[in-house]
């Protein structure tokens, strides 16, 4: 739940870098979410024609900043500039790409987005998982 927490504290942060691990657990806590939403939409009758609930649709618009910065930390994390983001607009083969980038392994090391947010793992100093990776002024 850390993980999640952490994403929504740092809603409309869209620098730095963001492990695969955070942005793969705040999707995972997302999805089981709007799932259980979509079933108390559905016992409550807050659903329309189209299959959208109440809960669920003002849940999707509370987590769109969220994860939209999650992504783009995470896309960071791999040298690549937040616009990629953009590529999930071509059907299929943009979700196809979009999910490999999300999925690969960030860079060692720092880069031009931040330090690397696995360096205390990797190096073993400092405390891991203290920060996800956010640069310190």
């Amino acid at each position: 739940m850390q993980w999640y927490t952490e994403v929504l504290k740092k809603y409309v942060v869209f620098t730095g870098r963001a492990r695969r691990k955070e942005y793969w657990m705040f999707t995972l806590f997302s999805v089981i979410i709007s799932i259980v939403l979509s079933i108390v939409d559905g016992l409550i009758g807050t659903r329309n024609d189209t299959g959208t609930g109440l809960l669920s649709g003002l849940y999707s618009l509370a987590v769109l900043l969220p994860t939209l910065g999650v992504t783009v930390r995470r896309l960071h994390d791999t040298n690549r500039t937040g616009w990629w983001i953009l590529i999930g607009i071509v059907p299929i083969i943009g979700w196809i790409v979009l999910i490999v980038f999300l999925a690969t392994e960030g860079n060692a090391g720092d880069n031009q987005h931040g330090p690397d947010p696995k360096a205390a793992e990797r190096f073993g100093t400092g405390t891991p998982n203290a920060d996800p990776g956010y640069p310190t002024v």
